[in-house]
């Protein structure tokens, strides 16, 4: 079942309202960005306290700093004026309960959705799957705070990154909605 009529209904009525926002300006307003995770428990305008035009938000699986992450995050600054970052990883995240060869064996045999279960990720459909996710570092996740701060000095040690920009590491709790600083990963992006 579709949700495509709910999506455009919900358009409708946000149009409705959009009033000047179509003026605002193309750099944050309060200069900053976050990179966060995509997971739909994630609500970065309210954790945040963002409004449009805010803030630059980059997601992805994991929140973790791929080539395209620290691209989107060098963008935000060397052309729209970001002074502050944050790598912002979540408890609970579904990067934590699977690893590289899970997720390469659960394509080699089906393309269709995996299933969850008590021991992890499992396949439930028919083939045919591909070996192409062989050629993928899926950046799973082991440790969660050490992949905050792994992620934060992947940045910092980027050689497009200024030195003179702060990069914060925090965990977002899902069971309180409370931002948790990961003090190794804030102090392992301080700037110079």
């Amino acid at each position: 079942m579709s949700v495509l009529n709910e999506v455009l209904a919900a358009n409708k009525a946000y149009v409705a309202d959009f009033g000047a926002k179509g003026s605002l300006a193309l750099p944050p307003a309060r200069s900053f960005a976050i990179l966060t995770c995509m997971d739909a428990r994630l609500d970065p305008a309210k954790y945040a306290g963002l409004s449009e035009g805010d803030a630059h938000v980059i997601r992805n699986a994991g929140a973790r700093a791929s080539d395209d992450a620290i691209r989107s995050l060098v963008i935000s600054y060397k052309l729209l004026g970001t002074k502050e970052w944050f790598v912002i990883h979540h408890s609970n995240c579904g990067m934590e309960f699977f690893t590289d060869e899970i997720m390469r064996g659960l394509l080699s045999k089906s393309l269709e959705t995996a299933a969850l279960g008590d021991s992890g990720f499992y396949d439930v459909g028919k083939g045919p799957g591909s070996d192409e996710g062989a050629y993928i570092d899926w950046l799973t996740i082991s440790d969660q705070e050490k992949a905050v701060v792994d992620d934060v000095q992947r940045i910092r040690r980027h050689p497009l990154v200024p030195k003179n920009i702060p990069i914060y590491g925090y965990v977002y709790e899902v069971e309180t909605g409370k931002l948790r600083e990961i003090t190794a990963a804030t102090a392992a992006g301080k700037a110079n």
